[in-house]
């Protein structure tokens, strides 16, 4: 794994400064084995769209919870079509009905919200990384968003020693609301994580 060869608190520092382009353009040296994750949320078109110019072969990998917003799939579908998206599509291994049925769609509080972020998030992505096995991992994660994400950096580690690059961590709505006018891209307005459920709480998938 290339994340244990690198000193990340020295490659922190260096990027802390340099833009997201920079960053990726360095991350992109590292190695041909990456992939870059995405909820097609709020911001989506922001790391797509610069995936998308600087590897356009690059795995993109879609988790998708089956409770999604028809505005999401429909702004999934256009970013796809768009930026032609190398896109592997994960699902829970139940339908959407039988998860309706057996588990529902659970509050917080509700003691069958850890099975259900296990079912419809936190199985599909470990199958992903395991059909996948990369050593890169693009991600959209920036500090501020939640208690967990203002720990990390612009590098960081997953639990199985992928190295985590986001290149846009230091930027805030307001920079990439700017980014989305200057460049003519969609804003996902309706975007519901059913996992999230709160604006400021974890997905689920960076806890991996």
């Amino acid at each position: 794994m290339i994340g244990h060869t690198i000193d990340i608190a020295h490659w922190n520092q260096v990027l802390r400064d340099k833009t997201p382009d920079e960053i990726i353009d360095w991350a992109l040296t590292l190695t041909d084995n990456r992939i870059v994750t995405t909820s097609f949320g709020v911001y989506s078109s922001v790391l797509l769209s610069t995936m998308a110019r600087k590897d356009k072969g690059i795995k993109v990998i879609w988790c998708d919870t089956l409770y999604n917003e028809a505005s999401t799939y429909e702004h999934a579908s256009k970013l796809i079509r768009q930026y032609n998206l190398n896109i592997h599509r994960y699902q829970s291994l139940k339908s959407k009905a039988e998860i309706d049925a057996t588990i529902g769609l659970p509050s917080l509080e509700d003691d069958n919200h850890a099975e259900f972020s296990e079912v419809v998030k936190l199985e599909p992505f470990r199958r992903a990384l395991k059909e996948h096995q990369p050593d890169l991992w693009f991600t959209n994660i920036r500090v501020r968003q939640t208690e967990l994400r203002s720990k990390k950096d612009i590098l960081s580690l997953s639990k199985d020693g992928i190295l985590k690059v986001s290149p846009f961590y230091y930027w805030t709505d307001a920079d990439l609301d700017n980014y989305l006018e200057v460049h003519g891209l969609p804003k996902n307005h309706d975007y519901f994580d059913p996992i999230k459920a709160l604006k400021n709480r974890e997905c689920g998938i960076h806890l991996q």
